[in-house]
């Protein structure tokens, strides 16, 4: 479950805090449950549970944004009414729950549609002199609307290196969203020893989007490797590309 933190002595207002993958958790006074809705076929509501574990009241906002990515792979959110939500606002007293309603307009569409629906903590003053600080969480519950075809589809695209540098994208060709759970870049020699290693963060890939991603490599290895093998891995799913390597392609 994920569990959201309110605490500090200086005013911070925290950036938004979303999951990648279900296992990660927050320690924290209040949390929701689940983590994630999926609607499709007959499908088309779903609830959150907000439940306060800390003695405070807290007041929480509602927002349902549209969510889509950026040709860098970056999360970009927009104001949508495809999401029907109750309520706007929230009182939580200590130790008090409530339900979060959700639902789609449609669903059936030829390709999956993503949103997030944000639960935001409202700070209240803190009392006493001096610099008090309220820390106030902003969590997106992550909104998939199923399409009428499940595929899933991937590829390493654009591997290159130039000046030492490798970049290379994982396109998401398919119709649904993936979580890619971790990228690894290797190079080997030309007799197959590994030379240079490197794992990079995973997150989500939407449909039809793709991330980018850059590796340095010392220059003193990357004269020795004579491939560059990128792992893109996302559950059961492995995704893969190469690049051979010319030694203009190092560091000069």
């Amino acid at each position: 479950m994920n569990m959201i933190s309110r605490t500090g002595r200086c005013l911070v207002a925290a950036a938004a805090l979303w999951l990648a993958l279900p296992a990660q958790a927050f320690g924290g006074e209040w949390r929701v449950s689940p983590i994630k809705l999926y609607f499709g076929g007959d499908v088309k509501s779903g609830v959150v549970t907000v439940i306060n574990e800390g003695a405070d009241q807290i007041h929480l906002q509602i927002k349902a944004m549209e969510w889509t990515q950026d040709g860098e792979g970056k999360d970009v959110y927009t104001d949508t009414n495809d999401i029907v939500f109750f309520p706007k606002m929230m009182v939580l007293k200590g130790k008090e729950e409530r339900v979060l309603r959700a639902g789609v307009r449609s669903t059936g569409l030829p390709k999956e549609r993503t949103y997030r629906l944000f639960i935001e903590e409202i700070p209240e003053p803190k009392a006493g002199g001096g610099a008090n600080i309220t820390v106030a969480i902003k969590f997106g519950v992550p909104l998939f609307v199923g399409p009428l075809k499940e595929e899933q589809r991937g590829a390493v695209e654009r591997a290159a290196m130039e000046k030492g540098v490798v970049t290379f994208r994982v396109a998401n060709t398919g119709t649904v969203h993936m979580v890619l759970d971790a990228v690894t870049v290797a190079g080997r020699s030309r007799s197959g020893d590994e030379v240079f290693t490197k794992e990079l963060g995973g997150w989500y890939v939407l449909q039809g989007a793709s991330r980018r991603y850059s590796v340095t490599i010392p220059r003193e290895a990357c004269r020795k490797i004579d491939v560059i093998e990128v792992s893109a891995r996302g559950g059961a799913r492995i995704l893969k590309g190469a690049l051979n390597v010319r030694e203009n392609m190092c560091q000069p």
